[in-house]
């Protein structure tokens, strides 16, 4: 994924993102630019580097045994941000089937379940702002304005407050969860995007995509305290249960570094595949994930199976055509990946590392969230909101990251 001077036009262009001279336009983008590719259907069963399978069957057909041997292995919800169909499809963990969606939330970059299981948060590129949902009804409870073109979307882990990134206008949105309410607006890197609560709740870290830092907020004052330099294009961070490391994918230089939380420096960096965005730390400490989206004239189709120990790719597997998104589900055993070019999301066990399941959604589907909660099969839900910021640089246009 080598051509950096295309890599973030378009996210930059589209979205009203600053460009600095070279850092924006090395970004995610093509890896990013997204017109729905076709759907790419693996399953991983080789045990030896990339591993590749027989395609898992799609919705109407049989499932395959290895698909049927994982039904009501995990309970819970998963929702996933579909950007170009303007809608949230919510899966039932326990058959890995879509049970209802929302609809009425225009380019819903990402989304995140609250804590508690009770709320569901998301933002609208579109209009400019977070929205919250009630998980069990699907109602909209409130919507908050944002800075321009909301990328990601957190809850700190007392559920109090709620943080956006604001691409296009370099800062970060703090808002009040029980007011809804916005409680500041904080200045960071160029193009903030993924970010992520320290474990504690005393830090949120900002990967800021258009530069080649993440930004430290402190949450009792909510002002930034630091940035740390960690490579080109920083996409997302996740850090690890006990809050003592972060890591962030460095997806201009197709890398996922280690930041020690307490020094605030790199101690670790390893190469993963082409066009690193999303990350994620399994609940139990043994693997960061990072999925693999490339660009989409050559999609990736991996994720990087990082043991945390070594800090060495344990394994690279095949996921689907433009993999984006992940989450893991609290008791370690399945990752959830979307893929952005495929219109689906895979399954991916992690005793087994390979995909044991594939459950197409919406258009684009770009963040997911896991729930604890699960939720009751119901018709789709539309929902109305307030009249927002509807201008040409809000959104993310065609990026993917």
């Amino acid at each position: 994924m080598r051509d950096d001077t295309d890599r973030t036009s378009t996210d930059a262009e589209r979205s009203g993102r600053p460009t600095s001279a070279g850092a924006a336009r090395r970004v995610l983008l093509p890896a990013l630019v997204v017109a729905i590719g076709a759907a790419g259907v693996f399953a991983a069963v080789n045990r030896g580097g990339v591993d590749e399978g027989a395609p898992e069957g799609r919705s109407g057909t049989a499932p395959s045994p290895a698909r049927a041997s994982h039904d009501g292995m995990v309970s819970g919800a998963v929702w996933v941000a579909n950007e170009d169909g303007a809608s949230l499809s919510v899966i039932d963990a326990a058959t890995n089937k879509v049970v209802t969606s929302v609809k009425g939330v225009e380019g819903p970059h990402n989304v995140q379940v609250s804590p508690d299981g009770q709320t569901v948060w998301a933002v609208s590129g579109h209009d400019s702002m977070a929205v919250m949902l009630d998980a069990g009804t699907l109602a909209l409870h409130g919507a908050v304005p944002t800075g321009a073109a909301p990328a990601h979307v957190i809850v700190t882990p007392d559920g109090k407050t709620t943080y956006t990134t604001n691409g296009a206008d370099g800062t970060v949105t703090a808002i009040d969860a029980a007011t809804m309410k916005r409680l500041a607006t904080i200045p960071v890197g160029d193009g903030p995007h993924g970010l992520r609560p320290s474990p504690d709740g005393r830090w949120i870290y900002v990967a800021n995509v258009a530069g080649n830092t993440l930004s430290v907020i402190d949450t009792s004052a909510n002002t930034k305290v630091a940035d740390i330099e960690v490579g080109k294009a920083p996409a997302q961070v996740a850090f690890s249960p006990d809050g003592r490391f972060v890591y962030a994918s460095v997806n201009a230089e197709d890398a996922l570094v280690k930041v020690d939380v307490q020094t605030r420096e790199v101690v670790g960096r390893v190469t993963v595949g082409d066009g690193p965005i999303q990350t994620y730390v399994s609940p139990d400490n043994r693997y960061v994930l990072v999925a693999n989206q490339g660009t989409k004239e050559r999609p990736g189709t991996t994720v990087s199976v990082v043991d945390t120990t070594s800090f060495t790719v344990a394994r690279t597997v095949e996921t689907g055509q433009g993999a984006h998104g992940v989450v893991v589900d609290p008791s370690s055993r399945h990752a959830y990946v979307t893929n952005l070019y495929g219109n689906d999301v895979a399954v991916l066990d992690l005793d087994e590392l390979r995909v044991v399941g594939r459950i197409p959604v919406g258009d684009k589907p770009n963040g997911i969230s896991f729930s604890t909660v699960a939720v009751s099969e119901q018709p789709p839900a539309t929902i109305e909101l307030p009249e927002g910021q509807d201008s040409e640089e809000q959104g993310h246009g065609g990026d993917g990251h």
